[in-house]
């Protein structure tokens, strides 16, 4: 079984393959964050258009080939199974080259809209 892209440690058929299939919903702001992750990973644009709040969700999305390393997620506030919103912050690895590598940080911001978790937004460093 594959271990599945968001760094759960889990296999992807029980992570988050239910959440991109439409099968499930995520819990938590945390577990749609990696959900979403997993969906850059593999070029899912139409997961990641669905779980894009509407007010602030583009036209378009360039999923360029962006080869993506691994996820490290540093804290989350709030975005529990009784919130409402929450704060997801992570580090997402890429390739940069043959041997080179890169990261970008950010603190993503969830809303739980009619039970669903929704991205909102981040701030990327």
């Amino acid at each position: 079984m594959a271990t599945c892209p968001c760094g759960s440690g889990d296999g992807f058929a029980d992570c988050c393959r239910p959440y991109l299939r439409g099968d499930a919903e995520a819990p938590t702001a945390e577990a749609l964050m990696r959900s979403r992750y997993t969906a850059y990973v593999r070029g899912d644009e139409d997961y990641l258009s669905r779980t894009w709040h509407p007010s602030t969700r583009p036209a378009t999305l360039d999923l360029a080939q962006t080869p993506w390393r691994g996820l490290e997620v540093l804290a989350t506030e709030a975005g529990g199974p009784d919130d409402d919103e929450g704060t997801v912050t992570f580090v997402a690895h890429y390739a940069t080259g043959a041997i080179s590598m890169g990261s970008m940080r950010e603190v993503s911001a969830f809303t739980r809209v009619n039970g669903h978790w929704l991205y909102v937004g981040g701030e990327v460093s």
